[in-house]
Formats: structure tokens, C-alpha cells, sequence
């Protein structure tokens, strides 16, 4: 009875944890394909062969309002490169384009988005949603996650995780898993 007793609590600690397991940096992003506001529809998987950054935001978002001159110069200083720059909202595209009329956002703005958020979100033991806004991820060539990061100022980091995935060989999945904010080992990628 001990030992059943055990592996019951055994079990229910293994299923809370489980619970909190989120997106890490290092695995393959989730795929998901969504209509733009735009009306076109956005397919990760084609997306391959391009760095993608997936800003996941919301109107209501003090910080995302803040942050739009930012961002929007992130896109700026990409312009032209192999970068897509993907803005989800979970909001729906009436609200969205009321936005859009008084704040200009120049990422490829992609409304009602709940699904995707759902792939990506870090979840609590209860299981609720546990995102911060502006949500950032960013995504190589390959489809694997290279940086994950929420909240006020991090497009300088973003920004510099970019231009170094750019800049590096395009089969990192081949090197494994790495964590793209942390500099590699000297000579070695």
C-alpha cells in the first residue's frame, strides 16, 4: 500500500510539471498556418529557409503600445534580408484594424491567433496560459527555436540574436540544440 501510495504522489508531481513544460529554446517550433490581416495565409512550414520572428502582442498591451517604435525599426533595419517578422494577436480583426488606423506596425499582423498561442504559451500547474506580452520568439532557418523572451526592451537582444542567425551557417539543427542568446564556444557553431 506504501508503495502504491508512493507512485500515486509519484505520478501526480511527474503530470504538475509536466503541466508547466513550455516551449524551450532548442526544440522545433510549432507549426501552425493563419490568415494575415492581410488576408494572405502564413505557413510556417514555408516559411523555411527564412529567420521568423513570431511577436506574440495584444492592443490592450501597455508595453506592446511602447514598444511598436521598436519593433518597428527591427523590421526596418531587416528589411530586404530573409526575415519575417510576425505579429499574432489574439484579438479579432475589427478590433485590430481600429488599432492598425492610429498605430502603425510594420510585422505581417495576424489576428485571432488563440491557437497558436496555445502551441506556444508556457502553461501554470493549474494549466492557465502564462504569457508575458510583447512575447518574443524567434525562430532559424530550420524551424527550431533560437530565443525566447517576453516583456519591455528586448528588441535590442532579438535584434542582435537575428542578425547573428543571418550571419551563421543555415544547419545549426545539425550542430544540435543551442540556446541562441548564450555566445558559442570559440570555434565552434
Amino acid at each position: 500500500m506504501r508503495f502504491f501510495s508512493i507512485l500515486l504522489i509519484s505520478f501526480a508531481l511527474a503530470v504538475s510539471g509536466a503541466a508547466q513544460q513550455g516551449l524551450s529554446t532548442g526544440s522545433n517550433a510549432p507549426e501552425f498556418a493563419l490568415a494575415g490581416i492581410d488576408g494572405q495565409t502564413y505557413d510556417l512550414s514555408q516559411l523555411r529557409g527564412k529567420v521568423v520572428l513570431v511577436t506574440f502582442w495584444s492592443t490592450r498591451c501597455n508595453i506592446c503600445h511602447s514598444e511598436l517604435s521598436n519593433m518597428n525599426n527591427l523590421a526596418a533595419r531587416h528589411k530586404g534580408q530573409q526575415v519575417v517578422f510576425l505579429g499574432l494577436t489574439m484579438e479579432n480583426e475589427t478590433k485590430v484594424s481600429s488599432y492598425l488606423k492610429s498605430n502603425t506596425f510594420n510585422f505581417t499582423i495576424v489576428p485571432n491567433s488563440f491557437g497558436a498561442v496555445l502551441q506556444y504559451a508556457d502553461r501554470d500547474r493549474a494549466g492557465n496560459i502564462a504569457m508575458g506580452f510583447p512575447a518574443y520568439f524567434l525562430i532559424d532557418q530550420n524551424g527550431v527555436v533560437r530565443m525566447k523572451t517576453s516583456g519591455w526592451d528586448k528588441t535590442p537582444d532579438v535584434d542582435a540574436q537575428i542578425s547573428r542567425l543571418l550571419a551563421g551557417p543555415r544547419d545549426l539543427v545539425a550542430a544540435g540544440p543551442r540556446d541562441m542568446a548564450a555566445p558559442a564556444p570559440s570555434g565552434q557553431r
